[in-house]
């Protein structure tokens, strides 16, 4: 063990021990003490790039507050929050989804598949900035769900950014910052089920007779946050230009090392056991038709289970985004990792390229690549349960005050969403703590202003998409790491940079400006674009490759 970690776990005894002296371990409940145990996880995992062990430790640091001393706090660490953060549903459906995937993306790799895939996208992808862009038009093609944005994309084109020395650093920037950005203002996604829903109960409960739906889609002109991801995302690839950590990273990979030397990538597809042999035909079409078949099996699967739902709900005929909006995404991911899997088995043995031994051997080898990521959102669940049981979030929304002036509210409250969305990595968990907060201040507030209502529910999905997607805690930013094969801290720390970028003209030429001077929003959204591109501009480097054009 290395020096900087034996004082890493220093620190901890010494925090969990003192906590251990105090008289009255509740007092950390909804309480500045409460956001102690995911400030800790995430500040070790920076520091000392020991992901797994920070968030053991910050877990049991937390588990110690509820539970009053160290030794009970570590047996329910594992007897329930390890638990039940693998007996909840909708977590198990993510395991078995990304390891039926990986399953899946082994098997293609193995019959010569993905090598066939490469081949073809050669025409489209020659240099290291038509790589990334094609990454940026597939991740803003699949609009639909994060989850299958996040493993789809990274699987198909790891590949192919790897041939043009594109770091995995970037891969999983390109990935993470084209999943929950769009999908959370795209009318039919999974995610508009949830916040119209979350946003109808805030509104009926103050007696606004406002269509939930409504409000949502004027609120989309004021998700200056998403969008400003999306515009930074897209220069970034069109300029082959980087700053901060990630232009070092793009200029190691220009030099031929797609990965640190310290790194550790939370899924390993490299295996020569995953590599075709020498005499497999490398044909485009058995990595292309599993990967269709999970996207078309999802959008099928999306309708089905959307319309059942509305049937039983006694709900009249529905649009398209209301159908997709109750549909079940969890059963739904299920269904496609599956048939996708068994469609690359199948046209491997079909094809004779590999014995069902083979087939099976691969599979395997694909589950055992995800068991890092397993463990890491296991653990990252765990920790989302402790910051629940101490009233974290409850902390940061109450620390805002009472006293605020309506005009500053939503810029104020895309703060708070950013930080509790971060502090807690759930994106739908904080949407469902502030919106019946934010909501009612506004409408007691300014009752006529609806222009003001929207730009404060833009403001909530915003900040919690900002934690969803730079949160060293958040699934689906572990998800990206993994469907690229990159270190989850390297992964961290390059992309942090940006979305504090478009976080901050978002705030700064977005929310203020529409809010306190009274300015369009379809004034504000360009300038907030145009600001976070000229800004990026101005503070990045061009990564110099001698192959690109």
């Amino acid at each position: 063990m290395n020096s900087r970690m034996m004082r890493l776990f220093a620190a901890v005894a010494v925090l969990v021990v003192g906590w251990w002296l105090l008289p009255a371990p509740a007092a950390a409940f909804g309480s500045a003490w409460s956001v102690l145990p995911p400030v800790l996880a995430i500040f070790l995992a920076l520091w000392a790039r020991q992901v797994v062990a920070s968030l053991f430790l910050g877990v049991w640091l937390g588990t110690t507050m509820l539970a009053g001393d160290p030794g009970r706090g570590f047996l329910r660490l594992v007897d329930t929050n390890l638990r039940e953060a693998l007996t909840d549903p909708d977590h198990v459906s993510i395991l078995l989804f990304s390891m039926l995937l990986g399953g899946m993306v082994a098997v293609m790799s193995r019959s010569g598949g993905t090598a066939g895939v490469v081949g073809r996208l050669e025409p489209l992808a020659t240099t290291p900035r038509r790589s990334q862009i094609v990454t940026w038009l597939m991740g803003v093609a699949i609009f639909f769900d994060d989850y299958s944005n996040t493993l789809v994309v990274g699987h198909a084109m790891r590949p192919v950014t790897d041939r043009h020395r594109v770091s995995r650093e970037k891969l999983a920037f390109l990935v993470d910052s084209t999943a929950a950005p769009v999908a959370c203002v795209a009318v039919v996604s999974t995610w508009v089920g949830y916040q119209v829903s979350v946003l109808g109960d805030a509104l009926q409960a103050n007696g606004a007779d406002l269509n939930p739906f409504s409000v949502f889609l004027a609120s989309v002109p004021a998700a200056f946050y998403p969008f400003a991801a999306l515009a930074l995302t897209f220069s970034v690839a069109v300029s082959r230009r980087d700053m901060g950590p990630m232009l070092k990273a793009e200029r190691r990979a220009a030099a031929g090392v797609l990965l640190a030397d310290q790194s550790r990538p939370l899924a390993d597809f490299d295996t020569t056991a995953l590599e075709p042999e020498p005499e497999t035909p490398r044909r485009w079409f058995n990595a292309a038709l599993p990967v269709l078949s999970v996207v078309v099996v999802m959008l099928v699967g999306l309708w089905v289970t959307g319309r059942a739902s509305l049937e039983a709900d006694g709900a009249a005929a529905a649009g398209l985004a209301e159908v997709i909006g109750a549909s079940d995404p969890f059963t739904v991911l299920l269904w496609g990792s599956l048939v996708g899997l068994t469609m690359a088995i199948v046209l491997a043995i079909g094809q004779g390229l590999l014995t069902l031994e083979e087939s099976m051997d691969a599979m395997v080898a694909g589950f055992r690549s995800m068991l890092i990521a397993v463990v890491v959102l296991t653990l990252a669940w765990s920790l989302g349960r402790v910051c629940t049981d101490l009233g974290t979030a409850d902390w940061l929304t109450e620390a805002v005050g009472p006293h605020v002036p309506v005009v500053l509210l939503p810029g104020l409250v895309f703060v708070v969403a950013a930080a509790v969305s971060f502090s807690t990595g759930t994106s739908w968990g904080t949407m469902a703590i502030l919106t019946p907060l934010a909501v009612p201040l506004i409408l007691r507030a300014a009752p006529e202003s609806g222009p003001l209502l929207s730009v404060t529910v833009s403001a909530i999905l915003g900040g919690s998409v900002f934690g969803d997607h730079c949160s060293p805690i958040s699934d689906t930013t572990v998800m990206s790491s993994m469907a690229s094969s990159c270190d989850h801290v390297d992964h961290v720390r390059t992309q942090l940079p940006y979305a504090l970028l478009a976080a901050g003209a978002a705030l700064v030429l977005g929310y203020v400006p529409s809010c306190v001077f009274g300015l369009s929003l379809w004034v504000t959204l360009p300038l907030t674009i145009a600001g976070v591109v000229a800004v990026f501009m101005l503070l990045s480097s061009p990564v110099d490759d001698h192959d690109d054009s």
